[in-house]
């Protein structure tokens, strides 16, 4: 039925759809959902290709810690309206994968899924390939683009949204709140600052603290089957040193969410599917220890987070000793927060209950206007938005992840060597210096053209409402302050229009990726935030009237025009990046043969190793699948799969060993948990080899069996 309403409806069919769903908005009727979840893995080319987030073309990816997974919600009202919500293990979203994503879909199902209901949002871990955003800046260290991370994000989020358009059940859904404590912190507090003092004395914390859970739970039986969970901070706890695959803190929270609700499936199965989204996490980091100068642990400068000469460079680190511990530390506090509110769903939420509806919009904000109150002058300003343009600050890097050279954050005065190099490269005019002024401009990324766009000029704008549950898909990254007066304009135009007064979440780096978003206020102190708000002072003052009419066309009906395409460039990108040529063994071995085999026992806190001859990780990405396996030997004799190269105990990493002769290793390791049974164990390897002549062809090694005790 629903392909065939895919397929015959049209536009007049949804125009209707949505005209019902838009009055049921307004009045606040009650209706009954069908939902939908499903996950797929989605885990990119593991090995060879640069890391999407810290911009350090030597993070190349050398094996696996955490598979990436893409997260569907479906939600259907009883009038047939539906919207989609996707959360994916990856830095953020490209217009190009969505597109994709939806051709696959529209190739299944007709127009029930387009660019106005499905949003497709990256958690934003930088610790996953990079190479499939299609604008040169963002792709430059992943060396151009990647078609093997694309491919996997297109087919991995379409799979998802697939699984979880075929599990439609209906159900009712719920809202809950929790605070967080001790997970972020605010990396630019001097940024923060300079916003008004009667604003920032709304709030307690100069970061958001609330964790906002939307439960998806049988009508029938009252069980959880799903829930997403929004809470700002950085998966930045595994730093800018890792080079394995892995979703961060935030993927390990669903992870641990799931299994809990999954208690007898591996990971990346089982029916529940629990989801970490990102917010407004622009200046927000879980390295709680704060930024300290590495060679003294000296506190850094707040203004510059730079260090005095001979002190090192500024990072922020914990809770934990190391980056794989403060992971965990900070996944667990989300996952315990989560589990909370899923446990006491009766008293802890409130149900939604109304039509769903959405609304779409591209803008260009390079030609966009507004009227803006001057809180100096306290009057009325006409603002505009500028062409895209990157400040000195942004080349100093975050204290998540400093950057090269000499640059320091706060900076606001330029410099002629690095000018000279900047119009080498693309020069800005004089209005675009005065546009994006207090910015010193390095990049004028939105002059620079050659071999294609560096950077949007065009971003998608989007509204799906559930209920009285807004979410405010964005484009990039909102800071702490940016985010709450998002959130706030949206309900309050809401309720102007006539409509209901909406709690709205922040669902960041959504859809398209452009940088950052920062408050005018932020904006002047120029930190690494401000410098990378491409648009302008007025970035956010653009977005915020953006959605305020988006909002009130919702309410009102109204018919929103498409806005401007963004450019295909698909036939303009350029990778430098190499495939597998071939792959080979030394004489008298084969590929899975085992190099280094484990001890014969073990007890339960130690780690397994062992070492297989191998092919090229990159030959097959084994989606779904897993590159090991623990096996536990049952009474009958049969092996059972205990872990895979998904779970968190588990890691490996693959080497070249000469690359003239195409030998490589692959290592594995298991640390054994404190609940794991006594018994007998082996680890298998299952791989895929390149043959010199042409052909991709498996192969599967074992160890000798070991025992746990």
């Amino acid at each position: 039925m629903d392909q065939r309403l895919g397929q015959f409806s049209g536009v007049k069919w949804s125009k209707l759809r949505m005209a019902l769903a838009v009055l049921a908005l307004a009045i606040g009727t009650t209706g009954a959902y069908r939902v939908g979840v499903g996950r797929a893995d989605c885990t990119g080319p593991s090995v060879e290709i640069t890391f999407m987030g810290y911009a350090q073309v030597t993070q190349r990816g050398t094996g696996i810690h955490l598979r990436q997974y893409a997260r569907s919600y479906v939600i259907e009202d009883e009038s047939g309206t539906r919207v989609v919500f996707v959360s994916v293990d990856a830095g953020m979203m490209g217009h190009a994968v969505k597109r994709d994503v939806l051709a696959v879909l529209q190739k299944k199902y007709g127009e029930l899924y387009t660019h106005a209901n499905v949003v497709i949002s990256g958690t934003h871990t930088h610790s996953t390939p990079g190479g499939f955003l299609m604008y040169l800046l963002y792709d430059l260290t992943s060396l151009g683009f990647v078609p093997e991370t694309f491919n996997a994000l297109v087919h991995g989020i379409a799979q998802s949204v697939i699984r979880a358009h075929n599990n439609l059940v209906e159900a009712r859904l719920y809202v809950a709140e929790t605070e967080v404590l001790e997970a972020n912190i605010n990396r630019s507090p001097s940024a923060y600052e300079n916003n008004p003092e009667e604003e920032r004395a709304q709030y307690r914390h100069n970061v958001d603290k609330t964790l906002v859970q939307l439960q998806f739970v049988h009508a029938r039986t009252g069980a959880p089957f799903g829930a997403i969970n929004w809470f700002a901070v950085h998966p930045t706890s595994m730093n800018n040193t890792n080079r394995l695959v892995s979703s961060d803190n935030v993927g390990l929270a669903a992870i641990l969410l799931e299994q809990e609700r999954n208690p007898d499936a591996l990971v990346g199965k089982g029916d529940f599917v629990g989801a970490f989204a990102s917010s407004n996490l622009g200046d927000v980091s879980p390295n709680i220890n704060g930024p300290k100068c590495e060679k003294t642990g000296l506190p850094c400068d707040v203004l510059t987070s730079s260090c005095p000469s001979g002190a090192g460079a500024c990072f922020a680190s914990g809770p934990g000793r190391d980056m794989f511990e403060s992971t965990e530390i900070i996944a667990d506090r989300l996952y315990r927060a989560a589990a909370g509110l899923l446990s006491t769903r009766t008293t802890k939420a409130r149900e939604v209950t109304g039509p769903v509806a959405f609304v779409h919009q591209y803008v260009d904000m390079t030609t966009t206007e507004t009227v803006h109150f001057d809180r100096v002058t306290q009057t009325p300003v006409r603002v505009r938005g500028c062409l895209p343009a990157m400040g000195y600050s942004f080349a100093a890097g975050t204290t998540d992840g400093p950057g090269a050279f000499d640059f320091q954050q706060g900076t606001i005065t330029d410099n002629v060597l690095w000018n000279a190099v900047r119009d080498f490269i693309a020069e800005p005019t004089q209005d675009d210096k005065d546009c994006q002024a207090p910015k010193p401009i390095l990049l004028a990324t939105g002059r620079a053209r050659f071999p294609y766009d560096w950077q949007p000029k065009v971003v998608p704008t989007q509204l799906l409402v559930v209920g009285d549950f807004a979410m405010a898909a964005v484009p990039g990254e909102f800071t702490t302050m940016a985010g709450r007066r998002l959130r706030s304009a949206v309900a309050r135009a809401s309720v102007a229009a006539g409509g209901r007064d909406l709690q709205v979440v922040v669902a960041g780096l959504s859809n398209m990726y452009s940088s950052y978003i920062t408050t005018p206020e932020e904006y002047e102190i120029q930190r690494y935030e401000g410098a990378s708000t491409l648009y302008g002072p007025h970035t956010l003052t653009l977005y915020l009237e953006q959605y305020k009419r988006l909002a009130g066309a919702l309410v009102r009906n109204e018919t929103v025009p498409a806005g401007p395409t963004p450019p295909y460039e698909d036939d303009k990108q350029i990778s430098l990046t190499t495939g597998v040529i071939f792959d080979s063994h030394p004489l008298g071995k084969e590929f899975g043969d085992v190099k280094v085999q484990p001890e014969a026992a073990y007890e339960r806190g130690a780690t397994v190793s062992a070492v297989f001859i191998a092919g090229n990780p990159r030959n097959n990405l084994m989606h779904d699948k897993s590159f090991f396996t623990v096996e536990q030997q049952q009474p009958d004799g049969n092996w059972s799969v205990v872990a895979t190269d998904a779970n968190w105990e588990t890691r490996f990493r693959w080497e070249r060993t000469s690359t003239i002769l195409g030998f490589s290793d692959i290592e594995f390791s298991w640390t054994i948990g404190p609940n794991t049974l006594d018994g007998l164990y082996r680890i298998r390897h299952f791989g895929y080899y390149r043959y010199i002549l042409g052909g991709v062809y498996p192969y599967v090694g074992a160890t000798n069996a070991f025992s746990v005790k």
